[in-house]
């Protein structure tokens, strides 16, 4: 590996970020400082923390990020139900490709667990 811009969840995060804020343009405008918000720095924080895990010195580091950066998937899947559920989206596209982002993820950590041992 070069730098996270060659892992394939790195790029998948930068797609998700996109789509996100694409979507949420469409929110209630007083949503601005709720969902909008939250979901938007959520979406960010995924491929960031990946890309800081892989900065990282250590596997150990690394892993950490990527946990991180998994927490925010779980965080952004209940935004998106929520969003859901208040009638400000009807499509489960999101949904889908966050939880391909997720099972690419876990195959990562478990690979670098693999070798770390």
């Amino acid at each position: 590996m070069k730098t996270h811009k060659d892992l394939d969840v790195w790029k998948l995060g930068i797609d998700l970020v996109k789509e996100i804020y694409l979507m949420t343009r469409k929110f209630p405008s007083n949503e601005q400082y709720g969902l909008v918000s939250k979901m938007r720095k959520c979406a960010v924080s995924i491929p960031s923390n990946i890309a800081e895990g892989a900065a990282r010195n250590s596997k150990k580091e690394y892993l950490q990020f990527l946990y991180i950066s998994l927490g925010s998937m779980s965080e952004l899947e209940t935004q998106l139900i929520i969003s859901k559920e208040l009638g400000m989206i009807q499509d489960n596209t999101v949904m889908e490709k966050l939880e391909v982002l997720r099972r690419k993820m876990l195959n990562l950590i478990r690979y670098l667990k693999k070798e770390a041992q």
